[in-house]
C-alpha cells in the first residue's frame, strides 16, 4: 500500500514498458544471469558497485572458481581473497565481501535472507543492493537505486538537481518505490539496469531505440545532455609518496597496509613518511622535482633500507601516476639492492616474495604493474 506522497508517483504503464523491453532486448546472457543463487546474484552486485560489467566478469569467474559457495569464501584466508580481487579497486568492497560471507554463514547458516531489511544490515550492502539480491534471488518486490537508474528517472521525469542531495534522492526513493510491479519483478529491475547501461547512457543515449522516449521529458525538451544534474566539479586533491624497492636475489620486499584507508589489507612497497598531500600554493613543477629533494630522501629511505640488511646500490627508477577517485597520487621510487639481509624482519608486516609470484599476489594494481615490470 502506497502512502499518499508516493502514490502521486503511481504509473503501471512506466513498469510495463520496461518489463516487455526488457523481455524482448534486454541482457539475458551475463554470468550472473544463469543462476538465482543468492551467492552469485550477490557476489555479482558487489563487484558491479561501481566498476563495468566487462571488468566484472573475468573477476566474477575466477572468484567462483576459488571460492564456489558462500561457506568456502567465509573459510577462506583474508590474503587469498584479497589477491583474487586485486585490480579491481575499491577493496573496501573485498574485506565488506569476506565478512559478509562469514556473516551469512554464522548467522543465516549460509543462506541469504530474502529480506532487504535484513540483507541491508550485513557488511557491504546497502539499500539498492539489498533489493536487487532479494529481488533477483527471491522474487521480492523491492526498489533499486543505483546510477543507472537515477540517469533513466531524472531523463524520464525531467528531475533537476545533482541525485545525491538528499531530499532529490529521497523523491528519487518515492518514485521508484510507486513504480514498482506487481508481477514480474526480476525482468523490471533488470531492465532499468540495463536501460541505464545499453540505451540511456551517460554520453550519447540512443533515444530512437528506447521504450520511454514517449514519455521522457528529457527528450521531448532536447535535455538529455544536461540531466541528470553533474556533480559540482572540484579540482581533484594531488598527493606523492616515496616508495620504497628493497631488493635481494630475486625477491622484493612487502609491506602489508592497515585494514582501512587506501589499499586497506593489501600487500605493497613500503613508502617513506605515506602518501602526502602536496601544498596548492607551491608551484607543482617545483613539487614533483624529485631531484631537488633526493639528497635528503635518499638518507632517510637508506635509514629504513639498513633495518633489512646490507644496502650495496642505491638507484632512482622510474616514477608513475595513479588517479584514485578523489585525489591523484604521484609516486617516485628508490631502489636498494641488499647484499646481505639482517638476521629477522623487525616486523610481521612485511614480507620477502620472488618477483616471479607477483602476479598471483595480493597488490594494488598500480604497484603489480609497476613491480611486474621490473
Amino acid at each position: 500500500m502506497l502512502d499518499q506522497a508516493a502514490s502521486k508517483y503511481h504509473d503501471p504503464s512506466f513498469s510495463h514498458a520496461v518489463i516487455a523491453w526488457q523481455k524482448q532486448h534486454g541482457r539475458h546472457h551475463l554470468p550472473w544471469q544463469q543462476s538465482r543463487d543468492a551467492y552469485r546474484v550477490w557476489l555479482s552486485e558487489i563487484m558491479l558497485q561501481q566498476t563495468q560489467v566487462a571488468a566484472v566478469i573475468p573477476y566474477y569467474q575466477r572468484f567462483l572458481e576459488s571460492f564456489p559457495t558462500v561457506f568456502a569464501l567465509a573459510a577462506a584466508p583474508a590474503e587469498e581473497v584479497m589477491a583474487h580481487w586485486s585490480g579491481l579497486g575499491y577493496y573496501t568492497r573485498a574485506r565488506n565481501l569476506h565478512q559478509c560471507a562469514k556473516d551469512v554463514v554464522a548467522n543465516y547458516a549460509g543462506q541469504f535472507p530474502s529480506d532487504p531489511a535484513l540483507l541491508q544490515q550485513l557488511p557491504g550492502i546497502g539499500r539498492s543492493t539489498a533489493a536487487a539480491v532479494a529481488a533477483f534471488s527471491y522474487g521480492t518486490r523491492a526498489a533499486i537505486m543505483d546510477g543507472n537508474v537515477k540517469r533513466v528517472f531524472a531523463r524520464v521525469f525531467g528531475i533537476t538537481g545533482y541525485p545525491e542531495i538528499k531530499t532529490i534522492e529521497d523523491d528519487l526513493w518515492l518514485r521508484a518505490q510507486a513504480l514498482l510491479p506487481e508481477t514480474d519483478i526480476q525482468a523490471y529491475t533488470q531492465g532499468l539496469m540495463d536501460l541505464g547501461a545499453t540505451l540511456c547512457t551517460r554520453s550519447r543515449p540512443d533515444c530512437p531505440r528506447c521504450p520511454l522516449q514517449a514519455t521522457c521529458v528529457a527528450y521531448a525538451q532536447g535535455r538529455t545532455a544536461e540531466l541528470p544534474t553533474r556533480k559540482p566539479k572540484k579540482e581533484p586533491k594531488e598527493k606523492h609518496t616515496l616508495m620504497l624497492v628493497l631488493r635481494h636475489q630475486g625477491r622484493v620486499l612487502l609491506e602489508q597496509r592497515p585494514d582501512s584507508g587506501i589499499w586497506g589489507g593489501l600487500l605493497s612497497l613500503p613508502e617513506l613518511d605515506g602518501m602526502q598531500e602536496l601544498n596548492p600554493d607551491s608551484p607543482m613543477g617545483d613539487l614533483l622535482d624529485f631531484s631537488s629533494t633526493l639528497p635528503e630522501q635518499s638518507l632517510a629511505a637508506k635509514q629504513v633500507a639498513n633495518q633489512f640488511g646490507e644496502v650495496t646500490d642505491i638507484r632512482q627508477l622510474p616514477g608513475f601516476l595513479h588517479g584514485f577517485t578523489h585525489f591523484k597520487l604521484h609516486a617516485q621510487v628508490l631502489q636498494f639492492n641488499l647484499a646481505q639481509l639482517a638476521s629477522q624482519v623487525a616486523e610481521s608486516r612485511y614480507v620477502w616474495l620472488d618477483l616471479r609470484q607477483v602476479g598471483q599476489a595480493a597488490l594494488p594494481a598500480p604497484v603489480k604493474k609497476y613491480l611486474m615490470e621490473l
